[in-house]
């Protein structure tokens, strides 16, 4: 049996505690404690879960118990708090998005070069079943050759009022949920390459950051890929909508309501024209049952438990981390390209 890998979280927020949770389930994990700036926040130690409320952050990374840190903080103290951690000696989570931008992150991996340490990213969403569905229709070539897909997430809460609506601390939407559908954009239409990025940030109900977006990307196989999040819609849009030559995906939401849409008769091309408000279409005239077929969305395998497991191997010298820093480099780097289109209202080449 091989030793628990100790592990902490820094920062004991939302997500924190979120992380701690699973942690303390985790067989090769060890729950050691967590430090939080605001002491408060910790007065539930030991708690249900056990471990050590830590006075300093100091006091945790002098730990030697401690192996693996989360950062869980707000985003614009991730570089600071992960670099002091692999300047300790431990290995290092990051949340998402791993930094503010490009040269942030370049020196953390510089940090984890130096000290021979794995440092990673929580890029959850990737386990998300919603996604996982859709990367299987497009990776199975089930619709046909696809020119477009579109990922929504929609609330109408507004932005969040703590220090996600202050720019200062890395608030808005792009670091925040675009992160996420953006990673999923470049993860699943692997290999294609962005060419061209257009976006609009939108203000509606904050002016210090974004509270929502939208981006379309441009592969350089022609595919377009619409990311949009929203914070001011009361009617939401489907989470996934996906086109191909033979056929049309849609998932609802994360429940995975949905299905797919396929035709059966290419050679039945007629069709008659229907009232469409003041006048006639036959071009817009649906297609008749006896020309298509309707098929529930594919199951998939999806387990977050997958990525712990991962970053327990990649410590152990096992397997290589399932989020890499390239991964991240050009993650940021999309990021960077969305924030420039939507200020300049220009369409941006890049090749990524």
């Amino acid at each position: 049996m091989k030793a628990a890998i100790g592990c902490a979280v820094i920062g004991y927020g939302g997500m924190g505690s979120w992380h701690a949770q699973r942690i303390a389930k985790h067989s090769d994990l060890k729950w050691v404690g967590a430090y939080d700036i605001r002491p408060e926040r910790l007065q539930d130690f030991p708690g249900t879960l056990g471990g050590q409320a830590f006075a300093s952050r100091e006091a945790l990374l002098d730990d030697p118990g401690v192996e693996l840190v989360v950062v869980a903080t707000p985003n614009d103290v991730h570089k600071e708090v992960a670099i002091a951690a692999l300047q300790a000696g431990k290995h290092v989570i990051c949340e998402k998005p791993v930094a503010m931008d490009s040269a942030e992150l370049e020196a953390m991996i510089a940090a984890a070069r130096r000290a021979g340490r794995i440092f990673t990213v929580h890029q959850n969403r990737r386990w998300d079943g919603d996604y996982l569905r859709m990367k299987h229709i497009l990776d199975a070539n089930t619709l046909g050759p696809v020119f477009a897909i579109e990922s929504r997430v929609h609330g109408s809460r507004g932005i969040p009022g703590d220090w996600r609506n202050q720019k200062v601390h890395g608030g808005g939407m792009v670091l925040d949920w675009g992160i996420h559908i953006l990673d999923q954009a470049l993860m699943m239409t692997l290999p294609r390459q962005v060419v061209s990025v257009q976006a609009q940030l939108t203000n509606v109900t904050n002016t210090d950051c974004d509270d929502g977006f939208r981006a379309i990307l441009t592969f350089d196989d022609g595919l377009t890929f619409l990311a949009e999040v929203g914070t001011s819609n009361f009617i939401v849009l489907p989470r996934w909508y996906m086109l191909g030559e033979n056929g049309s995906a849609v998932i609802q939401d994360w429940t995975c309501k949905g299905e797919i849409v396929m035709v059966s008769d290419w050679e039945n091309r007629d069709a008659v024209p229907i009232q469409a408000g003041a006048g006639l279409t036959k071009t817009m005239a649906p297609r008749t049952d006896e020309t298509i077929q309707k098929f529930p969305l594919p199951e998939v395998k999806a387990d977050w438990s997958e990525y712990y497991t991962n970053v327990v191997a990649a410590i152990r010298g096992e397997a290589a981390p399932l989020v890499t820093h390239d991964q991240q480099r050009r993650l940021m780097r999309l990021v960077e390209a969305v924030f420039d289109a939507g200020r300049r209202n220009e369409v941006v080449k890049l090749r990524l």
